[in-house]
């Protein structure tokens, strides 16, 4: 599985899938506090993407893929990639 929870913390890692989304919904809503670590994730399903807009967790990133960091990431308000807006 590419989403896991490790050290109270939610990880992204390699390519997550859409059947990662349900799994990743559980961990964000069971653990409020929980930053998601994203700096392991190459690809993202649409519907992992749609949970981390609708939730806007804290991020630690920036991702390993560059098109999550430059549009992705300034949406979810990924303060922690370095991620603008203007690219």
């Amino acid at each position: 599985m590419t989403v896991k929870l490790e050290n109270g913390n939610i990880l992204l890692a390699g390519i997550c899938p859409a059947d990662d989304a349900e799994p990743l919904l559980r961990l964000v809503l069971n653990n409020r506090r929980a930053i998601v670590d994203w700096r392991a994730c190459d690809e993202a399903h649409t519907a992992v993407i749609q949970i981390l807009l609708a939730a806007k967790p804290e991020l630690l990133g920036p991702p390993a893929n560059p098109f999550l960091n430059r549009r992705i990431a300034p949406l979810i308000g990924d303060r922690r990639s370095g991620a603008h807006s203007s690219d």
